[in-house]
């Protein structure tokens, strides 16, 4: 027989919004570590479930499924990152904001976890399409969407010579900041020279601005 508290939620009293929101961001760290620790395909909604102490039909129905629940964990390390950098309000100049973009984006790709969890996805996405979609989709493409949206403000259009191509803004600014980091997460682990890597990083920019913005601006 189930006592008062359990029959009446109004007993029992609801979580609060504080409550929950901290449990879901408990369940994507949990989710996130068992991801990089034994790879996408290897890691079970019910092993998940069993850490973080919920049930997996509470992660269906949150997040779908296991793909669903891969890209709130990316789109969760998103917010964290862009949460502080409102692009598409942000009033500073062309060449401010997207320093502080490109510096800041550089830094979390080479972070050690995302070097993990893009080597995972270059290994098992042949064999596990779910895999790639929901990378992708919870992670470049919400980024490429979003530099979109910033360079089509009219304000920073106006700050670019006329005839740029800014539908291919995005990508050609997210290849000037990886450089040849893809290609290096195909090459065994190496140490890599933080100044040298700035001073690379630097340089790609310089070259983009000069792509992109009017002479002797």
């Amino acid at each position: 027989m189930h006592d008062a508290a359990e029959c009446s939620g109004k007993a029992a009293g609801r979580p609060k919004a504080a409550d929950v929101e901290a449990r879901t961001q408990e369940l994507l760290q949990i989710a996130g570590t068992l991801f990089l620790k034994n790879g996408y395909t290897k890691t079970s909604l019910e092993a998940i479930a069993r850490a973080a102490h919920v049930a997996v039909r509470t992660i269906y129905v949150k997040f779908g499924g296991k793909a669903g629940l891969l890209g709130a964990v990316l789109a969760a390390k998103r917010h964290r990152f862009f949460r502080s950098q409102p692009m598409e309000t942000d009033p500073r100049p062309l060449r401010e904001i997207l320093d502080d973009f490109a510096h800041q984006m550089y830094a979390l790709i080479t972070s050690q976890e995302a070097i993990d969890l893009q080597r995972i996805v270059l290994a098992e996405a042949p064999t596990n399409p779910e895999l790639a979609e929901a990378f992708w989709t919870g992670g470049p493409l919400k980024t490429r969407e979003m530099l979109a949206r910033f360079f089509d403000r009219p304000d920073i259009r106006a700050q670019m010579r006329p005839g740029v191509p800014v539908d291919l803004l995005p990508c050609h600014l997210m290849a000037t900041i990886t450089g040849e980091f893809l290609m290096n997460l195909m090459r065994p682990p190496r140490t890599v020279d933080p100044e040298k890597a700035m001073r690379d990083l630097e340089g790609r920019l310089d070259l983009f601005y000069h792509s992109i913005l009017p002479p002797q601006s």
